[in-house]
């Protein structure tokens, strides 16, 4: 029987992976690019007789996974895996696996790219020139200004680094901090209120756990600076959009830039698509030239790794304390 894996994730449909896994004797398939993989039947469909799948964050549901009797792998490019269903799984002995270490320079520099854009008042600069509409207003200067990290790992600290650079200040909340690194860069450790008080712009980049789920909501965008500013390119179930809405709304909230969304793709009749102090991105935020290359690669070598013998623990994100998983089952 042939050993298919199938590449889901966006812009996979080319990269070192094709290469590295057909040495390894896999048949590589491109995704479908004709179909929606958020819906549960199509991808499982397109599925069929696959042993692994290089994924995106298309949902891995249990309706999806229970009829996948083929599959052993979801290799996630990215560090993200909140859209599959670990439980089932861990039940089918499915391995999950992601790719950390890769891509947390591109994250950084989108949620930089999203910081700018939203500080210099885009992207309702950009739709006043386009209407013909020719105003100067001024928006304050980042420089000097407070940046409030939620979560200070690889992708936390990558932004730290470039917000200094940029002249701001860096204060961080984070339950696990490198405390060398926070030496190094002299940023001030908070709690999650004091942050939230005193950050110009809140920078979300914690995972998304029981505990965070919409932990950005009405409560906490009250605790928020008047005239803050807050970027999400960490998981869009940390914030209650229709909370997040209505600070807006009200002024509380100056703008917000979003890679990530409760619900993607973004709905279009969602009000964040017709404000113009929104700044939004379709969950690409780590995505450029060299990640995905790192990223398809490391997938590669996780599915023609487990398939050897191997098991890379700091990939593998469920089966906790298995000792005899096997590709054949």
């Amino acid at each position: 029987m042939e050993m298919k894996v199938k590449c889901c994730a966006l812009n996979s449909d080319e990269g070192p992976h094709f290469q590295l896994l057909s040495d390894a004797g896999f048949v590589v398939l491109p995704g479908t690019r004709t179909l929606n993989y958020w819906d549960a039947p199509a991808l499982a469909e397109d599925l069929q007789g696959c042993c692994a799948v290089v994924a995106g964050s298309e949902p891995y549901t249990k309706e999806v996974l229970q009829q996948l009797p083929d599959l052993r792998v979801i290799a996630r490019t990215g560090v993200g895996f909140d859209a599959v269903d670990l439980e089932t799984c861990d039940k089918l002995g499915i391995v999950v696996a992601t790719t950390p270490g890769v891509n947390h320079h591109s994250v950084a520099e989108h949620t930089i790219a999203l910081m700018m854009g939203v500080s210099r008042g885009f992207p309702e600069q950009d739709q006043r020139v386009r209407a013909g509409t020719w105003k100067r207003v001024a928006y304050p200067r980042v420089m000097d200004q407070t940046m409030g990290l939620i979560g200070l790992g690889r992708i936390g600290q990558a932004v730290a680094t470039r917000a200094i650079g940029l002249g701001m200040k860096v204060i961080a909340c984070d339950p696990y901090p490198s405390m060398d690194f926070v030496d190094q860069l002299g940023i001030e450790l908070v709690e999650l209120d004091e942050l939230l008080a005193n950050a110009d712009y809140v920078s979300m980049h914690n995972p998304a756990t029981p505990e965070s789920i919409k932990m950005m909501n009405k409560e906490t965008f009250a605790k928020m600076k008047p005239g803050s500013v807050l970027i999400n390119t960490a998981r869009g179930a940390l914030v209650d959009e229709p909370d997040l809405i209505d600070a807006l709304n009200s002024g509380h909230l100056r703008a917000a830039g979003l890679d990530v969304f409760d619900v993607e793709p973004l709905p279009v009749e969602s009000p964040l698509t017709k404000m113009s102090n929104v700044l939004l991105a379709g969950h690409v935020a780590g995505l450029d030239i060299e990640s995905q290359r790192d990223t398809l690669t490391m997938a590669a070598e996780i599915i023609s790794g487990l398939r050897n013998g191997e098991w890379p623990q700091v990939c593998i994100q469920n089966l906790k304390g298995t000792t005899d998983w096997k590709w054949d089952r």
